[in-house]
């Protein structure tokens, strides 16, 4: 998806969502009509997905725009602290326990974090990755709502078709009074982004449904391999030293979380 993105070239952030989301909405609507499933959303659970969705584009958005200013591995990474985000809020919001080693990791990670961003006084810099910052942090409160949902009786399907929609909504306008004209590549390159995001939203929809972050969260991490093949074969992207130490970091921290953790439920 995130190769698709950047070879969609210089079209706005929130343009290339509303046609990611555009894809994954008719897939959703698809796969309900297919199914007989009913369009209204389980009871009481319309707020946990309008937060979910609002976060969810956010976050989008956040990524996108983090993908073309910055190294595609540096994007992915910062994206991919997500997890780390959602065992905070599912501590805040789903009343779930973490441990002081748990609390520990998150630290660490977020300072791993900071070898990416690498903060300085200068924002014109520093401002691509905080937005992917911000980006990773809407997606963590977003998969926390995917797991409320999903505790709550709601369908995968209809959290997909009810983020997707929103989304389109939310974007829409912004596309209508500020479009930028596209070739027909670029539409390609947009289209088969979505066809991507789609699948992996289905995906990690359905994992975050059925197992706690901790579980499935390192799995989640092999995207940055393919983010660093894909930038330097596609794009000639080599990661400076700082940033490959912050992979490093966040990548050891979740593969350490993981196996202290699968013994204890196997």
């Amino acid at each position: 998806m995130a190769v698709f993105v950047h070879l969609a070239g210089d079209l706005p952030a929130v343009e290339k969502s509303f046609f990611r989301n555009l894809i994954a909405m008719i897939l959703a609507l698809a796969l309900l009509i297919k199914d007989n499933e009913s369009f209204r959303p389980s009871r009481g659970c319309v707020p946990a997905l309008l937060l979910r969705a609002t976060a969810g584009t956010v976050g989008i958005i956040g990524n996108y725009y983090a993908i073309d200013h910055l190294v595609l591995s540096d994007a992915s990474m910062l994206n991919k602290l997500s997890p780390f985000f959602n065992v905070l809020f599912s501590v805040l919001f789903l009343k779930e326990k973490i441990s002081w080693k748990q609390f520990c990791t998150i630290l660490i990670a977020f300072t791993g974090s900071l070898f990416i961003i690498k903060p300085s006084f200068n924002l014109a810099a520093s401002l691509p990755a905080l937005i992917g910052f911000c980006g990773g942090m809407s997606g963590g409160f977003a998969y926390c709502m995917v797991r409320y949902l999903a505790q709550h009786g709601e369908r995968k399907t209809y959290i997909v078709f009810f983020f997707s929609s929103f989304s389109c909504l939310i974007t829409l306008p912004f596309l209508l009074f500020d479009y930028a004209p596209m070739t027909g590549t670029q539409l390609l390159m947009l289209i088969l982004t979505g066809l991507c995001a789609a699948g992996g939203q289905f995906a990690i929809t359905n994992a975050y449904a059925c197992a706690p972050a901790r579980e499935i969260s390192v799995f989640d991490y092999t995207q940055i391999l393919f983010s660093t093949a894909f930038g330097f074969f596609f794009f000639g992207q080599l990661a400076d030293k700082w940033s490959i130490l912050g992979y490093i970091i966040i990548c050891s921290v979740a593969v350490i979380t993981f196996l202290k953790k699968a013994p204890a439920e196997a």
